[in-house]
């Protein structure tokens, strides 16, 4: 094996070798309450907490659960009712005749369902009932039987009635002074042509302003001022675009007094 040369100048000849040059590892810090921890833990500690047998005593195998072992039993006179209701449920209706069975000929009623169907009915008549022999009398026989044709008011509108229809014709009345009033002072007047011309000229110039504000507005709006401002000008100009198509559709517009 050939010698390593080291170089004249090296960092490894101003290492200074020492001899027994060995690291020391400190001992392990050790409570000295662990034993005590130790032996209070076995004695606590449950040895059968997850493996052992069970404390429970355990069912004989002639004990296991049957059918309709835990539901409630009933007492003698609900069996005896329910009972009788199977027998009902399990009792058969009669049989619906063959193809073969000859149906009942010759069979006629006596009453005559005609006769009694055509028959008007029999007003029911008043009766009273006396208090002390308990029979019953028609008050038709002893004229105790009201007549509503003979009361003073018959025939004549009830008092109520004429109140309401009273109130209804005085409501009618306060409305159609209020729609004349209203008609008074909400006249019209009409628009002369110099006038429509010169309200037309007004707008056009008012919609030339708003477009040459919106065309000078920025091609890309990031503020929200702006964006506001983007919307309020064209709705502005929408307006305005609607006044003039109505002015110069009309050549006759009424405007009213204020």
């Amino acid at each position: 094996m050939s010698e390593v040369v080291k170089p004249r100048e090296s960092v490894y000849s101003c290492l200074v070798e020492e001899e027994g040059s060995e690291i020391k590892k400190e001992k392990r810090y050790v409570s000295k309450y662990r034993p005590m921890v130790v032996q209070e833990t076995k004695s606590v500690k449950d040895s059968r907490r997850t493996m052992g047998a069970a404390e429970v005593e355990i069912p004989s195998t002639d004990k296991y659960l049957k059918r309709r072992s835990k539901e409630p039993k009933l007492s003698e006179i609900s069996q005896i009712s329910k009972g009788l209701h199977r027998h009902c449920l399990t009792e058969r209706k009669p049989a619906v005749p063959k193809r073969s069975e000859a149906p009942l000929m010759g069979f006629h009623r006596e009453k005559n369902l005609l006769k009694s169907t055509s028959a008007p009915p029999v007003k029911p008549q008043p009766v009273c009932v006396d208090s002390h022999t308990g029979h019953r009398k028609v008050l038709e026989n002893l004229g105790l039987v009201p007549k509503y044709t003979h009361k003073k008011d018959y025939g004549e509108v009830p008092e109520y009635l004429q109140r309401r229809h009273e109130a209804q014709l005085r409501a009618q009345e306060e409305y159609d002074n209020f729609i004349r009033q209203h008609k008074e002072e909400m006249a019209m007047t009409h628009l002369t042509e110099e006038e429509r011309r010169a309200t037309l000229e007004g707008l056009k110039k008012q919609w030339g302003g708003l477009l040459q504000e919106y065309q000078g507005l920025p091609l890309v709006i990031d503020t929200m001022s702006e964006k506001n401002h983007k919307v309020r000008l064209e709705a502005a100009m929408d307006q305005l675009e609607k006044d003039i198509n109505l002015l110069e559709r009309f050549k006759t517009i009424y405007i009213p007094k204020y």
